[in-house]
């Protein structure tokens, strides 16, 4: 690996390379090394959870949001993910010359309904400008700070053989949207991104927190990413029941036309969640309960297999 390429921000291989070859064997520590979304802190007696997260994406509104609501929820949703409420917020902005301050104000508000549908405050920020072609418009640096709920013991290496695996909703909204959007593809009906807060479903869900095990939000590299990387730290592998895929019609036509697999688009917008199989019909009817938008909760997939090491190959 001599040179950073395009895919090494996909999230998938190529990102796991990248980590594992340059940032790991410099800050490699207890705490990182579990390459959980977000980490896991003690102070005093408070058991926090904190994450960071950069934001960059074309078209920068399209069809279900805006950069602003993406870099809010997608922060809050690594904290829920990790079992905790939302306390805080901080944003970072590097803003090309030329971009229109319209639109910057726009993205701010955006931003600004999506912390105060949660009852949270962006406390602290920074802003650059650059040179008219240094960056794509605007790039936003979302970090943010939660309470760890009582009870909850989430990390992606915490997956079971026999644990059932559960998301809650459909999948690849996100992706095929903005791909819609940015290449003026035309489906119809128009695909709307999934973006939107996890919280809401994660309290829900924490009376049974004995029984979760792992949560993961399937952004870059989507659904088997994620898996991918809950089984190699798991150390587990998991059976796919295709039938069982929640995707919107649209969704999977727009996919079978470009030759591109659902299981590997972003979602922004939904929750996978491994837990004893022991809660799993009372943790589908809390997530139904607890959504803010409207899901199709789905059991997908079954683990069953003690340790392999050729665990979902990419």
């Amino acid at each position: 690996m001599d040179t950073v390429t395009l895919s090494m921000g996909g999230g998938g291989a190529h990102s796991s390379q990248l980590l594992s070859e340059v940032f790991l064997p410099i800050y490699g520590n207890e705490i990182l090394n579990t390459l959980d979304d977000s980490a896991a802190l003690t102070v005093d007696t408070a058991h926090l959870a904190f994450t960071t997260d950069s934001y960059t994406i074309q078209p920068i509104f399209f069809p279900g949001g805006d950069i602003g609501t993406l870099s809010i929820c997608g922060t809050v949703n690594d904290l829920a993910a990790k079992g905790a409420r939302p306390l805080a917020i901080a944003a970072a902005f590097i803003i090309e010359e030329g971009f229109l301050i319209e639109d910057l104000k726009k993205i701010a508000r955006s931003m600004r309904k999506a912390t105060g549908a949660l009852g949270i405050n962006l406390v602290t920020g920074d802003t650059k400008v650059v040179r008219r072609g240094d960056a794509d418009g605007i790039f936003i640096t979302t970090s943010g700070i939660g309470a760890i709920m009582e009870g909850m013991d989430i990390s992606s290496s915490r997956a079971r053989p026999g644990d059932d695996i559960l998301i809650s909703g459909t999948i690849a909204d996100h992706g095929m949207a903005i791909l819609n959007a940015r290449e003026g593809l035309g489906f119809t009906p128009e695909i709307r991104s999934d973006v939107a807060p996890l919280c809401e479903i994660v309290e829900g869900i924490s009376a049974w927190s004995g029984f979760l095990h792992v949560m993961r939000d399937p952004t870059r590299g989507g659904v088997a990413s994620a898996l991918n990387e809950i089984a190699r730290a798991s150390r587990v592998t998991a059976t796919l029941f295709e039938d069982k895929l929640p995707i919107r019609r649209e969704v999977r036509s727009c996919c079978d036309l470009l030759g591109m697999d659902p299981l590997y688009i972003a979602s922004e917008g939904k929750l996978v969640i491994v837990a004893d199989p022991g809660a799993t019909a009372d943790i589908l009817k809390a997530m139904m309960a607890g959504a803010r938008v409207s899901m199709m909760a789905s059991k997908l997939l079954y683990s069953g297999v003690d340790c392999v090491s050729n665990i979902l190959a990419e």
